[in-house]
C-alpha cells in the first residue's frame, strides 16, 4: 500500500487540538467568562460557581474508568461522537436554564458529553501513533487548550454583544458539527494504514531519534500499572498540579473584576494572556520532553506553579499579575503534555484508556477542591489571597512525587497464559 505524504498521526494531533482549541474556549477557560454573567444576573456566590465548576471534574474523574473501557472497546471516534451529541443537548438545556438546581443539573449533561469528546478521548488516539516522538505530538494536541483559551477577549465580546443565553445556544450547534466532522480522523492505529509509528521507517532511525527513559515494549493492563509506584506517585503529581491550574481556570476573571478592579473586558485580556505565555510553555516542553527527562521538566514546573499562585496572592498591582501569567503559564505549558507522555512510556498504549481512567479517579481530587478550597475561602475572608496561597503550597508539595516517579520494573506474568487486552 502506498503511504501517503502526510503521515496520518499528525492528522489525528491537528483534529484533536482543533476539539481541545473549541472545548477550552467555551467551558474549561470559558467558564469563568460565563462566570461573572450568572454572579451579575442570579446574585449566586463565588462557592455556588465554583462548585459547579468542581462537579464537571468530578464527574469526569467518575466516570474516568468506564470511560477508558469504552475507548479501549469501542474506539476513540465513536465515543467522541456520542460525546459532542450529549455536549450539545447541554449547552442548549444551559442557554434556557432559570434556576441553581438546573444550573447543576444541566452542567451535569455538559460535563459528560465533554469528558467523552475531550481529553483523555483525544490523548488515547494520540499516543497510539507516536513514541519517539509522543511529547512533541502531545505538546501540539494541547495546544488546542492554550489557543482556545487566549481566545478569552473574542468570548467576552460575544457574550457581551450576544448574551450568554444566545451565546450558549450557538455554542451548542457549533460543538456538534466541528466535533462530528473532525472525529473521522480519530479512527485506527498505524498498523491499521500500514504505517509505522512516528512516521518513521525502522531502517531510517538514527542514534538522535533516542528513546525516553522509561519506555516500555510491555503494554500494562491497568490492574498491573495501579500495582506500581510509578502510576500512584504520577496521579499524584498530576493532582496536586491541578489544584492550580483548576482554582486559576475558575477564578482568575472574578478575582481580577472583584479585587483589583478590572473590569469585564480588562479581565479577559489577562485570563488570555495565561493560555497565551502557556504556547511558549508548550513549545518548550514538547522539544524538550523527548530530549530530557520528562520527571526533571515536571519537578521544575511544580516550582514554578507554585511561585506564580503566590505572586498573584500577594499582588498589588499590574507587575505582580503579569509576572504570575508568566511563570503560570510557562510552568502549565511545559508540564501539561508530559503528564500524559510519562503514562504512555511507562505503561505503554494498547491499555492507555483504562489506565489514564483509572488514574482520573486521583487526579480528579485536585481539579474538583483547587476551585471550592479558593472558594470558601474567599467567601469566608473576604479575599482570595489565603486561597491561593493554600493552592500554591499543594503545587510546591506536588514536586516530590515527580521526582520519585521512576520507571516501574515490567509486570510479571504466567508464560503460559496469553497477554491480556483488559483489566
Amino acid at each position: 500500500m502506498r503511504r501517503p505524504k502526510i503521515f496520518r498521526g499528525w492528522k489525528v494531533v491537528g483534529a484533536g487540538g482543533a476539539i481541545q482549541a473549541l472545548q477550552s474556549a467555551v467551558l474549561m477557560q470559558g467558564f469563568q467568562h460565563f462566570a461573572v454573567l450568572l454572579e451579575q444576573d442570579f446574585g449566586w456566590s463565588k462557592t455556588q460557581l465554583a462548585s459547579v465548576f468542581s462537579l464537571n471534574r468530578v464527574e469526569s474523574g467518575l466516570l474516568g474508568p468506564l470511560h477508558g473501557w469504552a475507548l479501549d472497546r469501542w474506539g476513540p471516534k465513536r465515543v467522541m461522537r456520542m460525546g459532542a451529541v450529549i455536549m450539545g443537548i447541554g449547552f442548549f438545556l444551559f442557554s434556557r436554564m432559570q434556576t441553581l438546581v438546573e444550573f447543576f443539573a444541566y452542567f451535569v449533561i455538559i460535563a459528560v458529553g465533554a469528558s467523552l469528546s475531550g481529553f483523555l478521548t483525544v490523548t488515547t488516539a494520540t499516543v497510539r501513533w507516536f513514541e519517539r516522538r509522543r511529547a512533541r505530538a502531545l505538546a501540539l494536541s494541547s495546544a488546542g487548550f492554550a489557543i482556545g483559551g487566549a481566545c478569552a477577549p473574542i468570548l467576552v465580546w460575544v457574550l457581551r454583544t450576544f448574551g450568554w443565553r444566545d451565546t450558549s445556544a450557538g455554542i451548542a450547534v457549533t460543538l456538534v458539527v466541528v466535533v462530528w466532522v473532525l472525529s473521522a480522523y480519530f479512527d485506527g492505529a498505524p498498523h491499521d494504514y500500514d504505517m509505522p509509528v512516528d512516521g518513521i521507517d525502522p531502517a531510517d532511525i538514527t542514534v538522535t531519534e533516542t528513546r525516553a527513559e522509561g519506555v516500555s515494549d510491555i503494554s500494562f493492563t491497568a490492574k498491573e500499572a495501579m500495582r506500581t509506584r510509578a502510576f500512584w506517585l504520577i496521579s499524584l503529581g498530576h493532582t496536586s498540579a491541578l489544584f492550580t491550574v483548576s482554582a486559576v481556570l475558575a477564578h482568575l476573571s472574578l478575582a481580577l473584576t472583584s479585587e483589583h478592579g478590572y473590569s469585564f473586558q480588562q479581565a479577559s485580556f489577562v485570563a488570555g494572556a495565561v493560555p497565551t505565555v502557556q504556547l511558549f510553555g508548550i513549545g518548550l516542553g514538547g522539544w524538550l520532553g523527548d530530549k530530557v527527562n520528562k520527571r526533571l521538566i515536571a519537578s521544575v514546573a511544580m516550582l514554578f506553579h507554585c511561585l506564580g499562585l503566590l505572586l498573584l496572592a500577594y499582588a498589588t498591582g499590574a507587575v505582580m499579575i503579569w509576572m504570575f501569567v508568566i511563570i503560570h503559564g510557562l510552568a502549565w505549558g511545559a508540564r501539561g503534555p508530559l503528564m500524559q507522555a510519562l503514562r504512555a512510556d511507562y505503561f505503554g498504549t494498547a491499555n492507555f484508556g483504562q489506565i489514564m481512567g483509572f488514574s482520573s479517579l486521583i487526579v480528579m481530587i485536585g481539579m474538583a477542591s483547587g476551585p471550592v478550597i479558593v472558594a470558601t475561602l474567599t467567601d469566608s475572608t473576604g479575599t482570595y489571597r489565603w486561597g491561593f496561597i493554600v493552592v500554591a503550597l499543594l503545587a510546591g508539595l506536588g514536586t516530590s512525587f515527580f521526582v520519585f516517579a521512576t520507571p516501574p520494573k515490567p509486570p510479571v506474568r504466567d508464560s503460559r497464559k496469553s497477554t491480556p487486552t483488559m483489566a
